[in-house]
């Protein structure tokens, strides 16, 4: 019985149950409130949001946990890119049912996630539908006043960086649908599911938000894929990039898959859902953001240049011919 003296209603019985553990934030008010309070001490607040929706996203068929990880790793992607800290993250989940079998796993992921990166739960909202599930997270981040790295700023000069691999997650969706990718890795059980991870459960590269913040002179994430995202990066900052693509990095399951031509180069970098790191570093600076990245564990190569102009970003092969393109990224409509 609430204070009031009348029975919680199977929503609130459901937040109690499942999300209050989260709330850990004192700002949060024990999810007792209509609002959430974060305080700043000269900070900058970032604000991102980003949502995922079944048969987009994800598959019917994939795990609750994954999705819960899913859901809340995409936005921290973005708050490292702008070089800010996790400080916390509004849920909203679209449900056609409170399923208790969907929900533990859910909330059990989505909490060891939160305390991980250091980004309690503050509030948010649940419906029902009758339509596809859909989770949605708005996620703050704490950056020193002035010191957000923006997608503008780049420079001709500046070194095109990348984290991690490209061109994973493109591959384990076409490997969790039974496409080209899954026929040709029918004998080796371990790149399929390496492949289907990247796509599942992304890695977010918070520990490297720091050096971004301290180094780069633009930055952003990769979400759509590689050769889009660029594009946007360049477009913001009025210049122009020139890439090798031999240098790009690729896994082994990856580059082995390209060997064979089993796939085109160009499906990796247009596949979306590397959730990477895409930066600008002033040629000055590269040493040391390298070094950096290293100290945090995360493995970053320099693909390329920032140019001068207006045009798209070329992609060169190793004899310096032109990759052609179809399209540059995934889009939503």
């Amino acid at each position: 019985m609430t204070a009031a003296n009348k029975p919680l209603s199977a929503e609130d019985s459901l937040i109690a149950r499942y999300f209050k553990p989260l709330a850990t934030d004192p700002g949060a008010f024990n999810l007792d409130d209509d609002a959430a309070a974060l305080k700043g001490a000269g900070e900058d607040i970032v604000v991102t949001t980003d949502a995922i929706v079944e048969g987009v996203h994800f598959l019917p068929n994939d795990p609750p946990d994954t999705l819960a990880r899913k859901a809340l790793r995409v936005n921290l992607s973005d708050i490292a890119a702008k070089g800010a800290t996790p400080a916390g993250f509004v849920l909203t989940l679209a449900l056609r049912g409170a399923d208790e079998a969907w929900l533990k796993p859910f909330a059990e992921a989505l909490g060891a996630d939160a305390a991980h990166y250091g980004c309690p739960l503050l509030g948010g909202d649940t419906v029902s539908t009758p339509g596809p599930l859909m989770i949605s997270i708005t996620a703050f981040g704490r950056v020193p006043q002035g010191k957000m790295i923006h997608r503008s700023g780049a420079k001709a000069g500046d070194r095109v960086v990348v984290t991690g691999t490209i061109g994973d997650a493109a591959l384990g969706l076409d490997v969790l649908k039974g496409g080209v990718a899954a026929g040709a890795l029918v004998a080796d059980a371990g790149a399929r599911d390496a492949l289907a991870a990247r796509y599942r459960v992304p890695q977010p590269r918070n520990a490297l938000a720091l050096a971004v913040r301290e180094h780069a002179s633009a930055a952003m994430d990769v979400s759509d894929g590689l050769a889009g995202d660029l594009a946007k990066l360049c477009a913001a900052s009025g210049v122009s990039a020139i890439i090798d693509v031999p240098s790009v990095p690729l896994s082994q399951p990856a580059s082995a898959l390209v060997a064979r031509k089993v796939v085109g180069f160009d499906a990796l970098i247009t596949g979306g859902d590397d959730y990477e790191l895409l930066c600008a570093i002033p040629d000055n600076r590269l040493a040391s953001f390298t070094s950096a990245a290293r100290r945090a564990g995360i493995a970053v190569t320099a693909i390329g240049g920032i140019i001068a102009g207006s045009s798209p970003p070329s992609f060169l092969d190793g004899q310096g011919r032109e990759l052609t393109l179809q399209r540059l990224s995934y889009s939503h409509f």
